[in-house]
């Protein structure tokens, strides 16, 4: 009787053993699942940063050809030649931009230069380039920017272009217009190019002022 009870109340090792197993598996599987869920969020933010780079690089190659594509159409340059009674000021410029003369007279001349279309002529419109031949002495042109210079807006360079002697101004001329003016005393008169905006700052330096011919 006495190893009945005995027998009756003891614990199987299978029983105990399974129960572990049976743990261990649940564990187990919880941490594939865990592992699993995490390598899928992994994997999809990689891919979805790779769909990001790939969209990125193809977008600034297709920038890349549209401007090496825009720059091509500028050549072959056209050439503006003005009045003689004017000094004869020769420059060329991108066939892609327009020319529009403001202003030919015996006192000054006023031309202005942009891609496509010339925009309408107003204060503080921003336009590739400005060519201007003022019934003023350059001495007196260059007095108008002397605030800006004192105050740092602009900085001024003694120049020479194309062995024509000129004061340069670069920097913020107004709170919409920063770019660069280029000074030259023409006779009884005042001879400046000016563009007004940094992006047009490469063709004014590189097309237009190293082609820039006039009769001082």
């Amino acid at each position: 009787m006495n190893m009945q009870r005995s027998q009756e109340g003891s614990v199987n090792p299978l029983v105990i053993s399974n129960a572990l197993l049976a743990v261990l598996v649940i564990a187990f599987g919880s941490l594939m699942i865990w592992a699993y869920v995490n390598y899928q969020d992994q994997k999809n933010n990689v891919d979805s940063k790779i769909s990001v780079a790939v969209a990125s690089a193809k977008k600034e190659e297709a920038a890349e050809k549209e401007k090496s594509f825009l720059e091509r159409e500028k050549a072959p340059y056209r050439q503006y030649v003005g009045s003689a009674d004017l000094g004869n000021v020769t420059f060329n410029y991108p066939k892609t931009w327009s020319v529009y003369q403001a202003k030919l007279d015996g006192s000054g001349m006023e031309i202005y230069l942009h891609p496509n279309v010339v925009p309408i002529i107003q204060q503080g419109q921003q336009f590739a380039t400005e060519v201007k031949v003022l019934d003023q002495p350059s001495d007196h042109v260059l007095k108008r920017y002397d605030g800006m210079v004192k105050k740092g807006d602009l900085k001024s360079s003694q120049v020479v272009v194309n062995g024509f002697p000129g004061t340069r101004l670069d920097g913020k001329f107004t709170d919409k217009i920063t770019g660069s003016i280029v000074i030259f005393k023409l006779r009884d008169k005042t001879l400046t190019l000016a563009t007004n905006a940094d992006t047009f700052k490469s063709d004014f330096d590189n097309v237009i002022l190293k082609s820039l011919d006039f009769n001082p």
